[in-house]
């Protein structure tokens, strides 16, 4: 069975793309599939940052595209997690040193090789974009729950249907207690806008910013709720459609619901 090829992308930069990207790869490798994390930001790359494997790349996917070393030469192995290997993308070429014919002769190598091939695309919608989704079957949208970001989402989400590839939606950075408030769109808010299936809910996390300073993929990290968050979208990729979507709360101590019982003020 040939494997599958999932683009990651939004409508803007900034919304948490290329973590989505490392830690659904990750713990897709963590449930016994061989995978492929490709970094398609051609002249940026960060994915080998948030994996920890800057000091270890040789080739890149603009050299495999190119038939300039062969795949097995620039997948680069993790040595934590078994079956998952990063592609990086080249900081010197440029966004057009790709075409659209020289990725799907790629991706059709990459697909007897993985079972998961995972496509970090650069924000937006210009060539890079078309790149990363020639020859996706699945598509991952990220969007975080502001205005612009929907906005932005909705576009990116209408390109995809174009080309017939339907999209999930991820909406990540959510804080249950902006949303409690009002002063942030709750994920009812967003889907009624986007109205396409959703993935997951991903909340605000302090040990995102920890895990991508050490290199360390989020979903290693048992104290990280968004890890947990993308564990449980990665077992749904994976075939457990009936593992429910977990909405971030804010949990708030007794003696807070005793106060507002009383009408004090926090």
């Amino acid at each position: 069975m040939e494997g599958k090829i999932i683009v990651v992308t939004s409508g803007k930069g900034g919304v948490g793309k290329t973590t989505a990207t490392a830690s659904i790869g990750a713990a897709l490798a963590l449930e016994g599939n061989r995978v492929a994390v490709i970094d398609m930001d051609i002249g940026l790359r960060n994915l080998d940052v948030v994996l920890g494997l800057e000091n270890r790349i040789v080739f890149n996917i603009v050299d495999v595209v190119n038939k300039r070393c062969k795949l097995t030469q620039a997948a680069i192995r993790d040595r934590r997690i078994e079956n998952l290997f990063l592609i990086p993308a080249s900081q010197s070429d440029n966004k057009d040193v790709l075409t659209t014919a020289g990725v799907e002769r790629a991706a059709k190598i990459l697909k007897k090789e993985f079972d998961y091939i995972l496509m970090d695309s650069p924000a937006g919608i210009e060539k890079g974009f078309e790149n990363s989704i020639v020859s996706a079957s699945e598509a991952i949208v990220i969007c975080t729950p502001d205005v612009s970001s929907v906005r932005d989402a909705d576009r990116v989400i209408g390109l995809l249907y174009a080309r017939s590839i339907t999209p999930k939606i991820i909406v990540n950075r959510i804080v249950p207690q902006m949303v409690a408030k009002g002063d942030m769109l709750s994920h009812e808010d967003v889907m009624e806008v986007l109205s396409v299936e959703l993935a997951g809910l991903v909340p605000m996390d302090e040990q995102v910013v920890i895990a991508t300073n050490m290199g360390m993929p989020l979903v290693m990290q048992n104290n990280s709720k968004a890890g947990q968050a993308f564990r449980r979208i990665a077992k749904r990729l994976n075939g457990e459609t009936d593992l429910p979507i977990q909405v971030p709360t804010h949990k708030t101590g007794m003696w807070n619901k005793l106060s507002q019982k009383l009408g004090f003020k926090k």
